[in-house]
């Protein structure tokens, strides 16, 4: 499997400080990206934990139960994720403030997920900061804490702070981190691990670049792996000169529509070699490719190995 980021890269370590009725969904599209990051790297990119303020038990809004690995006092991390969702006003008082203040010496950057923000702002965490929060309660939190600057947005990072308004911003956000911190390429990779093109994108469009128009050509490439469309036609589909799609996924993924394209295929066809048992022939067909020695000649340049390797080694 191919190394996407630098060897010598530290692991980052993710709290994931849970309420009673935190959204199950929320946590899961924090989790899910850095384990697939893991995977797909090949090595420990990130470790997380679930903490509670007690250590104890806490049930998400919809009955799942999760047992904390360990209460927040005993923790130090790389980020701390906040994420209390639902009912979140019943948490938000002295000893949880007090807890969060604290906690801001041992962690290198505080997030709010959710409703997060809201116990961030109640512990003086935001003050003077630029902030969102899940929009059913942007209104109530400009008007609580005057004192933060409440924006519109599904996520904003202002120096350590980091705020985040639901489950499917929580995916963008931690796919844009990942990007941030081990390339564009594997950025890529991981949004493209949750996206089917048979129900036209499972993962939010904004997790497979940072601009609509780049999310939208990504898409749409997804969607023609077996049969490619010529990069022309994906630039007349969304409304784009071709010189304008170039510039903008060079700035945005840092590669061509066609280097971006091609990369697309072959992590389809990396899948299938790992997760299927057909045919290095018919995996090249559903990958765009003419015949098995195309795929064998792009794929030895992308991965450094062939398929027939890949698939007998298993990694």
């Amino acid at each position: 499997m191919q190394k996407w980021t630098n060897d010598l890269a530290t692991v980052q370590q993710v709290d994931i400080l849970l309420f009673d009725d935190f959204s199950a969904h929320c946590l899961a599209n924090t989790v899910e990206p850095m384990r697939a990051a893991n995977t797909l790297a090949g090595r420990e990119l990130y470790r997380w934990r679930f903490l509670s303020r007690d250590g104890g038990t806490v049930v998400s809004s919809s009955g799942m139960e999760v047992t904390a690995h360990a209460r927040l006092a005993d923790c130090s991390g790389d980020m701390l994720a906040i994420m209390p969702s639902y009912n979140f006003l019943r948490h938000d008082g002295p000893e949880t403030r007090r807890a969060l203040r604290a906690a801001v010496a041992r962690y290198a950057e505080m997030a709010g997920f959710d409703t997060g923000p809201w116990l961030m702002a109640a512990a003086g965490l935001l003050d003077g900061r630029k902030a969102t929060i899940h929009w059913h309660e942007i209104t109530r939190l400009e008007e609580r804490f005057p004192e933060v600057e409440v924006i519109r947005a599904r996520f904003l990072r202002d120096g350590d702070r980091t705020t985040c308004t639901g489950a499917l911003a929580a995916f963008d956000l931690m796919i844009e981190r990942i990007g941030a911190a081990h390339g564009q390429a594997l950025r890529l990779e991981v949004a493209a691990l949750f996206m089917s093109a048979e129900s036209g994108g499972a993962a939010p469009e904004t997790a497979l670049a940072r601009t609509r128009t780049v999310s939208r050509a990504v898409a749409l490439m997804q969607a023609h792996l077996e049969h490619p469309l010529p990069i022309p036609e994906i630039a007349r589909r969304i409304g784009r000169s071709r010189k304008d799609l170039e510039a903008r996924m060079k700035a945005d993924l840092g590669a061509t529509p066609a280097g971006v394209y091609r990369r697309l295929r072959l992590i389809q066809a990396r899948r299938l070699l790992l997760e299927t048992d057909i045919t290095v022939s018919e995996v090249a067909t559903r990958s765009g490719y003419e015949d098995p020695s195309a795929l064998t000649r792009a794929f030895r340049n992308e991965f450094a190995t062939t398929p027939r390797a890949l698939r007998k080694g298993g990694a």
